[in-house]
């Protein structure tokens, strides 16, 4: 006991209790929580936090930010009905206590595993998620569309979002801010502050957040511009107007009162009594409301208070109780992402024009150690994926060799300015997609399954994918020798352990390479795919079938030197079929052959739920046991 007592001193626990769930074990839906007497409602708040450390810490998960909201998402839930109203979380992974109050505490424990609770809202899961939201700045709009809906069939309850300050870096957000104000509907907009999006925060929203933080010794000051204003009103309405835009300047949370907002605040987070004073108030206000409210992410775990961009999505973890640390369990194997950023930097340090941009993601992107060598190059839009791709395009028409690194799955936020503002005009833009194929436990909104597909249907935009770093070495490489757009796409996780090459080689676009002889089947594969049938070709050589293996290399523009042997065609990709490498190589062999046989293995054309990368490898039938069974069962027909 006393051990643990050690380890609760450093999640700062208020209750002094040996029962360590006395509150928490009491709730299984958000009915439970108002039997709580309102003074005890922080210590229920120190026993989810504990629960949701001592969870994550076996499943791995998005701490620090659910750490951050675990007081707010008590009050709300105290507060309003969620049987009746909507409570919609901006991105989700701030939502972990939320899960735990609406019903699925004993279930938390599969948080982010196969089968298991999603670790994001998802209303499949919990009539209480009142909508699925694993990518940013989206709530707003969502919970817009709610409350005009409740007002078309003459209905009564409420609908908040609860938007991160790093949403608030992506332009949507503002989009429907600015239609809230306009169409003035019954709608509560809190703005969860935490200083913090997934990096840092940037740009002049930032600004204005950090200038409302000491408005309470502007407050006298302001009453003084007020009185100010009022006098002007004998000197006309040019002036008056003029001197609008003044106190906008000195006051930020004007900004969104010229959007048409009740603004209130800043408020503290983590005063769970005076929020539900607050929130109890704002239910009767029948106007949109934006509460501004004031959090610390990873509040109540010392190493996540400290360490926030660390424990923003973490894997599984150890306690180190003697002295209150963190060791993740993480292999020591370099990743894609190193080798990445690593060969960027050398490409760099040899060409001044190249430019490295992220969407809030330079840790996860490798871009973080090109930052610290290159500031002046490199460049954090926020969680602005449409904007960063765009900027992108500007800087390559002014003769700069950008590199825009983000992930596939926010990759496709930025669909339309990949088409007018990138390949339309034929600009020397190169795409890092990381993450591409599965990437396990975020599940359906971050599985990078559609890349290939919306990629390959773009004119004079070069696709790529390697079997390996070396490969992906040159091909970042080929990229910059390219007068054109190009797109290299890379899995998360470890890399295949070739390591790297000396020196740098150009490959010849358009053009594959054979691996592997054989003389029985072909089988073609793209990117990390190349290593599976490697092994796919082994398994099959002990039963006397002999695979020809072709490392497609390019998605876009089509190799047209496939050599094909045999009379059966494998294709093995980790994208969905439509419009993957499987459609592109039938279209060629319809073309170019007959009488072959094809079997295209690919993702479903279905959403990937969560689960680890191999667990969903074996529910999906990519193992190679599963292909090399499919190809045997085609092969003998």
């Amino acid at each position: 006991m006393a051990r643990k007592a050690k380890f609760l001193t450093g999640l700062r626990i208020l209750s002094s209790s040996d029962n360590t769930k006395m509150y928490l074990e009491k709730i299984n839906s958000p009915a439970d929580l108002k039997n709580i007497e309102r003074e005890r409602l922080p210590v229920l708040a120190e026993e989810i936090r504990r629960f949701i450390v001592d969870t994550v810490a076996q499943t791995g998960g998005h701490l620090a930010a659910s750490l951050g909201a675990v007081d707010l998402i008590i009050a709300l839930h105290y507060v309003f009905d969620a049987s009746r109203d909507k409570i919609v979380f901006d991105v989700g992974h701030q939502a972990y206590a939320h899960k735990i109050i609406t019903g699925r505490r004993k279930q938390f424990g599969t948080l982010r595993t196969f089968a298991g609770i999603s670790g994001f809202p998802n209303p499949a899961e919990s009539p209480y998620d009142a909508f699925a939201t694993g990518h940013s700045s989206t709530a707003i709009s969502a919970a817009l569309g709610m409350a005009v809906a409740r007002d078309l069939k003459g209905d009564d309850y409420n609908v908040i979002a609860v938007v991160g300050d790093g949403s608030l870096t992506g332009g949507m957000a503002f989009e429907g801010l600015q239609n809230a104000g306009y169409l003035n509907k019954k709608l509560l907009v809190i703005l969860n502050d935490n200083e913090m999006f997934i990096s840092h925060r940037v740009g002049a929203v930032a600004g204005y957040l950090t200038r409302l933080l000491t408005l309470g010794s502007l407050q006298k000051l302001e009453k003084k511009v007020e009185k100010f204003f009022r006098r002007l009103h004998f000197w006309g309405a040019s002036l008056l107007r003029i001197a609008k835009r003044v106190r906008v300047l000195l006051f930020p949370g004007m900004l969104f009162e010229e959007l048409g907002f009740v603004y209130l605040g800043p408020v503290d987070g983590h005063n769970i009594l005076e929020m539900i004073e607050v929130l109890d108030k704002i239910k009767t206000i029948a106007a949109p409301v934006l509460l501004h409210v004031i959090t610390k992410k990873g509040k109540g775990f010392l190493p996540a208070e400290n360490n926030p961009i660390k424990f923003h999505g973490i894997g599984r973890f150890r306690t180190q109780v003697e002295d209150e640390i963190i060791s993740q369990k993480i292999s020591s194997e370099p990743t894609y992402t190193d080798y990445f950023s690593q060969v960027l930097i050398d490409l760099a340090h040899k060409d001044e024009r190249i430019v490295a941009i992220t969407a809030a993601m330079p840790q996860g992107t490798g871009l973080d150690k090109f930052a610290e060598l290159f500031p002046e190059r490199f460049f954090d839009v926020g969680i602005a994926e449409q904007h960063a791709l765009t900027f992108a395009a500007g800087l390559a028409s002014s003769g700069y060799r950008p590199v825009c690194a983000i992930y596939s799955t926010f990759l496709q936020r930025g669909f339309d300015q990949l088409i007018h503002d990138i390949a339309l005009q034929n600009l020397r833009v190169v795409l890092a997609i990381d993450r591409a194929g599965i990437v396990g436990e975020d599940g359906a909104t971050h599985q990078g399954a559609f890349d290939i597909s919306y990629l390959r249907l773009i004119p004079n935009l070069v696709v790529m994918a390697p079997a390996d770093e070396n490969e992906l070495k040159d091909m970042l490489y080929t990229a910059f020798q390219l007068n054109q757009p190009v797109a290299i796409r890379y899995p998360r996780g470890a890399a295949s352990g070739v390591g790297l090459a000396s020196g740098y080689e150009k490959i010849p676009v358009a053009q594959s390479r054979i691996v592997s002889a054989g003389q029985d089947i072909t089988i073609i594969a793209l990117g990390t795919m190349v290593s599976v049938a490697r092994t796919v070709a082994e398994i099959l050589g002990r039963d006397g079938i002999s695979a020809q293996i072709i490392n497609l290399r390019f998605a876009k523009p089509f190799p047209e030197d496939l050599t094909i042997v045999g009379k059966l065609v494998v294709t093995i990709e980790e994208n969905t079929f439509i419009g993957g490498i499987g459609e592109a190589v039938n279209t060629f062999l319809i073309k170019n052959f007959s009488g072959l046989k094809v079997l295209n293995i690919s993702l479903p054309d279905s959403f990937i739920p969560h689960g680890s990368v191999s667990r969903l490898k074996e529910y999906l039938e990519l193992t190679p046991e599963k292909i090399a069974q499919k190809i045997r069962q085609q092969w003998s027909q």
